[in-house]
C-alpha cells in the first residue's frame, strides 16, 4: 500500500477557487479503482492549509490517478492557488491494523 501525506499551503485570496476545485478532484479521485482512501482536509489551526491524506492498494493505482484529467488539472492549477511549496511525504505500507481507542 502507498500511503500519501500531502500540504498546501494556499493562497488566502486564491482559498475558495482552490477549495472548489479540490473538492471536485477529490469526489473523482475517491471514485477510482485501487484508491483505498482520498481525503482533503482543512487544516485546524490554519484554514488557508489543505491536508491530504491519501491512500492507494499498489503503485499501479498511484499512477494511474497521476495521469487522470482530474489531477492533471488540479496541478497545473496549483502554481495561481498556492502561498509557498507543498510538502508531499510517501510512506511504502506492509500492513495497516485498526486501533481501538
Amino acid at each position: 500500500m502507498i500511503v500519501l501525506h500531502a500540504v498546501f499551503p494556499l493562497n488566502p485570496e486564491k482559498r475558495d477557487e482552490a477549495l472548489d476545485l479540490i473538492a471536485d478532484l477529490a469526489e473523482k479521485s475517491q471514485a477510482e479503482p485501487g484508491i483505498i482512501e482520498y481525503r482533503p482536509t482543512t487544516d485546524v489551526e490554519d484554514p488557508n492549509t489543505v491536508r491530504f491524506f491519501e491512500q492507494y492498494e499498489d503503485e499501479a493505482a498511484f499512477e494511474a490517478h497521476s495521469q487522470t484529467d482530474h489531477f492533471q488539472e488540479f496541478e497545473a492549477a496549483l502554481p495561481d492557488l498556492l502561498a509557498g511549496e507543498p510538502e508531499v511525504t510517501r510512506f511504502e505500507v506492509d500492513s495497516a491494523t485498526e486501533m481501538e481507542l
